[in-house]
């Protein structure tokens, strides 16, 4: 038996007893240690599931970590040992930032599902470079690029840019982070004409980059469960005509109807976990049936066990993203989903 089968018996309940972001901060310390010698042998975790090519980047199969959990890439060695086959760190800014004032997580126990406003804290582009640097994880590495809370929304774009001329040297793909509900007036860019604006720049500026380096690093783009129909045609249409290389559905969402009345639920913030992923799939369906394969896609939201992981795939996505049932199950959880697929 895995040592992280005991992990909801024995570790959940210790690490629930803390403060929820004081629990995210002692297990990315704890990651730390534990990816280098002699820890890592072991804790790693070995994981076996069908490759595949997606973006033309190879993965040894489709699971792996959410943005969010490793922001400024602490522990990707330790991270990557659990059995992921790519792990998406940040989202993260030009400049380091505190974020939100705390508390800002929260777990909805009921329902196992987290509630964070956390607004990008992260050390800064330049601090997150230097762990992608010195890794030894050989799977795939996307990082998720933001703008910082003291830049308008009409300067974005220089905040997107400076991260990705940042970053792409040292990982595999980009994903753009424009639907997180915690930075103020982030999900605005999700709007057909600053989109299109938006992520005109980043792709002129890959394909500048890609001719220097000889190289090319794909682009992401994350949506939110919250848009409309409309919205979500429309970010789809502009996502094929400018030739962006993946999509994410989706981030997290401020709805709250699934827990309604239950602990933490008036708590403002983006919702993941169990309760997003009717929504979340919803999202992915109607994105997957506009797209029609044009444009491979990410699953994200509410994967917790095979059953929820395959309907993900059978309603379009490539690849899947998981976070909250890594925190509530532990890194077993890999094994169980990646090994029933």
């Amino acid at each position: 038996m895995s040592i992280y089968a005991l992990y909801p018996y024995v570790i959940r309940p210790f690490i629930f007893a803390l403060d929820p972001e004081d629990a995210h901060s002692l297990t990315i310390k704890m990651g730390k240690i534990l990816g280098k010698a002699p820890f890592k042998p072991l804790f790693s975790q070995k994981v076996t599931g069908q490759p595949l090519e997606i973006m033309g980047l190879k993965f040894a199969h489709p699971l792996g970590l959410a943005a969010g959990m490793d922001k400024n890439g602490d522990c990707i060695d330790y991270l990557g040992s659990l059995g992921f086959s790519h792990l998406e760190l940040g989202t993260v800014t030009p400049k380091a930032q505190e974020g939100n004032p705390r508390p800002r997580m929260f777990r909805v126990l009921e329902a196992q599902g987290l509630i964070n406003r956390m607004g990008f804290n992260n050390k800064g582009v330049d601090y997150l470079c230097v762990n992608l640097a010195r890794r030894t994880f050989k799977g795939i590495i996307g990082v998720s690029i933001g703008k910082n809370e003291t830049t308008p929304l009409e300067d974005a774009a220089n905040d997107y840019l400076f991260c990705l001329r940042k970053v792409y040297n040292l990982c595999d793909y980009v994903a753009v982070n424009i639907s997180c509900p915690n930075t103020k007036g982030l999900t605005a860019l999700q709007e057909a004409e600053p989109l299109i604006a938006l992520l005109k720049t980043l792709k002129d500026e890959q394909k500048k980059l890609a001719s220097e380096n000889a190289r090319y690093v794909p682009l992401v783009v994350k949506i939110s469960p919250d848009l409309t129909p409309v919205q979500i045609e429309a970010i789809c249409d502009a996502c094929v005509k400018l030739g962006i290389d993946g999509m994410s559905c989706t981030n997290t969402t401020v709805s709250r109807e699934v827990i309604h009345g239950m602990s933490h639920a008036s708590e403002w913030g983006g919702l993941s976990g169990k309760p997003l992923e009717a929504l979340s799939t919803q999202v992915l369906e109607q994105v997957s049936a506009h797209l029609q394969g044009k444009i491979p896609l990410i699953g994200i939201g509410g994967i917790s066990d095979p059953l929820s992981a395959r309907s993900k795939l059978q309603k379009g996505a490539s690849l899947l993203q998981i976070y909250s049932s890594f925190v509530y199950q532990g890194p077993y959880v890999i094994k169980k989903i990646v090994e029933n697929l």
